[in-house]
């Protein structure tokens, strides 16, 4: 026994080709990536001796291992991914940091041959789209806005919030590009300068909502009830739904002073009592639309479609320099 603690006494610090084979705790460096890592062989062959991984390193004679300037095994694969996967070899459980995608753990996994492994990262995976998949509710939204400081930019861009209610929130500068907020509730909810652009709003209601400044471009709103909505910043920030799907919003009594809705679709819509001075018409489709008691002053209707349109009871006339294509 003296003569082998010896031996092994003097042999550290040297690599696995070293050392006897039949040790089952020999240490061995390894450089993943660029990465260096330190474990044991038992680590590595264990309980997953089957594997790709394990059978590298139960017999070194079948392997012709390449090493680094220091003697370090050197494997061409991401070290971000091969971490966890370590982990999961010492300890038999996965655990992944926030930065870490669990499906470039996967591809390690099905890469080493790590069978169990693979099993418990797909059913992870599944368990998190599933959740990704539910909307989000009221009280996440608040948690979100209260623990987020007032000098970063919010983004819940693609996120579903299909049927919260988001009422009177103060949702300002947030970005919901491309989000799902079907039949939402967001009545006297403030968007001032949000972020709205493709999202889908349909069959929302959005009654009393401050729309400063924010920006709708080819958003789909049909069906969502607007009343009252205030889209005029005094400070010139103009509203922006140029291409927007607005068919059969009911937008009564909303200001709209200078809103961009070149191109929209605003078929079968009520407008009545709308401020749509120096509007941006232009393109847009107003057929069947009642623009009964509205404020035209200098908006431009070119090229729009009014067919059926109502114009009864206009505050200001409405010139055909404005309409002509």
């Amino acid at each position: 026994m003296g003569d082998w603690k010896e031996w092994t006494s003097s042999k550290k610090g040297f690599f696995i080709d070293d050392e006897p084979n039949d040790c089952p705790n020999d240490w061995i460096t390894l450089n993943v990536g660029g990465k260096i890592f330190t474990t044991t062989r038992s680590t590595l062959v264990g309980r997953h001796h089957d594997s790709m991984l394990g059978k590298m390193f139960q017999d070194d004679s079948k392997w012709k291992h390449t090493r680094d300037s220091t003697g370090a095994i050197m494997i061409d694969r991401s070290p971000l991914y091969f971490e966890p996967l370590l982990g999961y070899l010492r300890h038999g459980q996965i655990i992944l940091d926030s930065n870490v995608n669990p499906r470039g753990v996967l591809q390690e996994a099905c890469f080493f041959g790590l069978t169990a492994l693979i099993d418990e990262l797909e059913k992870l995976i599944d368990q998190q789209r599933q959740e990704y998949s539910e909307p989000l509710t009221r009280s996440m939204v608040v948690k979100a806005l209260l623990s987020t400081p007032a000098k970063c930019e919010l983004r819940f861009q693609g996120v579903n919030f299909s049927g919260a209610d988001l009422s009177r929130l103060d949702l300002r500068y947030i970005n919901f590009k491309l989000a799902n907020l079907r039949n939402c509730n967001l009545s006297q909810t403030n968007l001032y300068c949000s972020s709205l652009e493709r999202a889908d709003l349909s069959g929302s209601i959005m009654d009393g909502a401050n729309l400063q400044g924010a920006r709708m471009i080819c958003c789909n709103a049909e069906g969502c009830s607007m009343k009252g909505c205030n889209f005029d910043d005094p400070s010139g920030l103009k509203a922006n739904m140029e291409g927007a799907n607005m068919k059969g919003v009911n937008l009564e009594g909303s200001l709209m002073a200078g809103a961009n809705l070149r191109v929209a679709t605003l078929k079968n819509s009520n407008l009545k009592n709308c401020d749509l001075r120096s509007a941006i018409l232009a393109g847009t489709d107003l057929e069947d639309c009642d623009l009964t008691g509205c404020d035209l002053c200098e908006a431009n209707l070119r090229g729009c479609n009014v067919k059926g349109t109502k114009f009864a009871e206009m505050i200001t006339p409405l010139h055909m320099t404005q309409t002509v294509p």
